[in-house]
């Protein structure tokens, strides 16, 4: 019987679960892309359906679909395998409770508390008119079960009385963001007389709750969010982008709104690549997220040019990263929930016929002010100028000065006067841009931390894989110079003389502890696109044998300078003359 790992590999494709994560091109029988583990301009980044295998050639990180999960998430082995089993549609086996990670047991609790939240929807008469209340909002019930939203009753300890019933404790419903605590001690629910909204993360687990009031006639929170957890940050999820991210790089667009019902209804009408940011700022982490599935991004909420507010900051730490941002100029005082009730058709008008940033900061301040009088002039120039300033493409700059200057009837060298006075908070971003990172992200702490000699290795077995008969090139003493690894697979490949790499049981001549290398080292010699491999293999022995030169005339150089302090004169002779007809075997 096949252990859990070996049947969700069975059932997923590496390329399938990347894909949903990055971009992949096709190159060859392979794919490849920009590695999301290190900035990059060309794509060093591969993956082999064959093999069933990623690897990245510039910063040297690899492996199967779970190591892959483990890195992009940031996450441990056992999250790893429970996200992939959860796609795969594989059951695991209950673990004990005591046993469970931390994180798995609140994402236990959330996923229950999820489905407490959603029968209440349907149970009793308050919950009832909730659901009527989401009727009437245009929510239909497709959508109330797609989105799982649900309903908290109005008392104290219903849903910690109901999880406690499920074996777990207050405290971890406290940790995850449901209940808090009391000073004089005990607990109560965080969620209360609430429609539910569950967030979910990027594999589609529920990670913490937005809580909209309902049926409360007391001064209240019109919304609750869970706190940030061990599950949930809120500066690293955007509300919908589960279900959002295919068609996000289907379109090659993200549509960001402010609010879950937005999302909802706009999915509801067809629109399915948006996503909410929940009223705050756009933070780096979610712009990183967001980037692996498209660089353009449509805003359709309130786009206030003037001022500091949370949303124009996220917007401009966008611009700075280099995304293409467009603006869905909005009908006034409505928002795209209140369209598509309205008129779904015209929300996907109004997607379709956007401005670019730059354009609609220009026609909103020129719309503001009198450009004919002086003070006109200063006020425009107040507010855009630190927008030119932000524009990272000098040549998308002066384009934009050009426009202000036309506009203004001024002299471009007056705007570039000015433009240069300007200290505008893009200083901020400027780590940003040169990070461009995602912080989640587990990363290599160096490009490549292989040795000069092991990289050579790995070359000469790659190439030696794909034409084993290369072998004979390689002179009997060089098998001393190389690692234990290398000299057992060159061994086996000696009594392998018909070894063709691109037949994945033929790994099965080999030991299994060097199956892992040697995936990767076929998938290397798929790739090479070397005209003269003798050549080539001629070359990487003889920069090997330089390497173990200069490593023995390294240490000889020690032991002169200890035989020299030791006043060993004739032990410094000897010495010398070995390091003489040594230097004299350098290639």
């Amino acid at each position: 019987m096949n252990s859990p790992i070996d049947e969700i590999k069975n059932k997923l494709d590496i390329v399938d679960v990347i894909s949903s994560y990055i971009k992949l091109e096709k190159a060859g029988v392979n794919f490849r892309a920009r590695c999301p583990f290190h900035s990059e301009k060309k794509p060093s980044f591969f993956v082999s359906p064959a093999r069933q295998i990623w690897h990245c050639f510039g910063c040297g990180l690899g492996g199967d679909i779970f190591k892959f999960v483990m890195q992009i998430e940031g996450v441990e082995f056992g999250d790893a395998l429970r996200i992939l089993a959860k796609r795969a549609g594989v059951e695991l086996k209950r673990v004990n409770l005591k046993l469970a990670t931390e994180r798995q047991r609140l994402y236990e609790i959330c996923e229950l508390s999820a489905s407490f939240f959603e029968k209440q929807l349907q149970a009793g008469p308050v919950g009832k008119k909730a659901k009527e209340y989401l009727l009437n909002r245009g929510i239909n019930e497709q959508s109330i079960v797609k989105w799982r939203i649900g309903y908290a009753p109005d008392t104290w300890q219903a849903l910690s009385d109901f999880l406690v019933g499920k074996g777990y404790k207050r405290e971890e419903v406290e940790k995850a963001g449901l209940a808090i605590k009391k000073e004089q001690g005990g607990w109560y629910d965080r969620f209360r007389s609430r429609i539910m909204f569950p967030i979910f993360d990027l594999n589609g687990q529920v990670i913490g709750f937005t809580g909209r009031v309902f049926g409360q006639e007391k001064e209240v929170a019109k919304y609750v969010n869970t706190p940030n957890t061990l599950l949930y940050d809120k500066s690293r999820v955007l509300y919908g982008l589960d279900k959002a991210k295919m068609h996000i790089r289907e379109k090659d667009v993200c549509v960001l709104v402010e609010g879950q019902i937005d999302v909802i209804l706009s999915s509801q009408a067809g629109v399915e690549n948006v996503v909410a940011t929940s009223g705050t700022a756009l933070s780096q982490q979610q712009l990183s997220i967001l980037k692996r599935y498209s660089k353009n991004l449509i805003t359709a909420f309130d786009m206030d040019v003037a001022g500091d507010s949370a949303t124009k900051r996220g917007i401009d730490l966008a611009q700075a990263l280099g995304f293409n941002i467009r603006v869905a100029v909005m009908p006034e005082g409505k928002d795209p929930a209140d369209i598509v009730l309205g008129n779904p058709s015209y929300w996907k008008e109004i997607i379709g016929k956007t401005l670019s940033i730059l354009d609609f900061y220009f026609e909103t301040t020129f719309s503001r002010f009198d450009s004919q009088t002086p003070e006109g002039k200063k006020e425009i120039s107040k507010i855009l100028l630190p927008v030119l300033k932000r524009i990272p493409n000098r040549i998308e700059q002066s384009h934009w000065i050009q426009e202000l200057a036309r506009r203004l009837m001024v002299k471009e060298e007056d705007i570039e006067i000015e433009l240069k006075k300007i200290h505008s908070h893009s200083t901020e971003f400027s780590s940003v841009i040169q990070k461009e990172s995602l912080p989640e992200i587990k990363r290599p702490e160096t490009k490549n931390s292989k040795t000069r000699k092991e990289i050579l290795e790995e070359k000469i077995v790659s190439l030696i894989l794909k034409t084993p008969g290369h072998l004979s090139l390689i002179d009997k003493k060089f098998f001393s110079y190389f690692s234990p690894q290398t000299r057992e697979i060159l061994t086996v490949l000696e009594k392998t003389p018909d070894f063709n790499f691109q037949d994945k049981a033929e790994l099965e001549k080999f030991p299994s502890h060097l199956t892992d290398i040697l995936n990767r080292l076929c998938l290397m010699a798929e790739l090479e696109q070397e005209e003269e491999p003798e050549k080539e293999i001629l070359l990487c022995l003889k920069e090997i044998q330089n390497l173990e030169i200069r490593q023995k005339l390294d240490q000889l150089s020690l032991a002169i300078k200890k035989a020299e302090q030791e006043n060993n004169q004739q032990q410094v002779d000897v010495l010398t003359q070995k390091f003489n007809k040594l230097s004299r075997e350098l290639i």
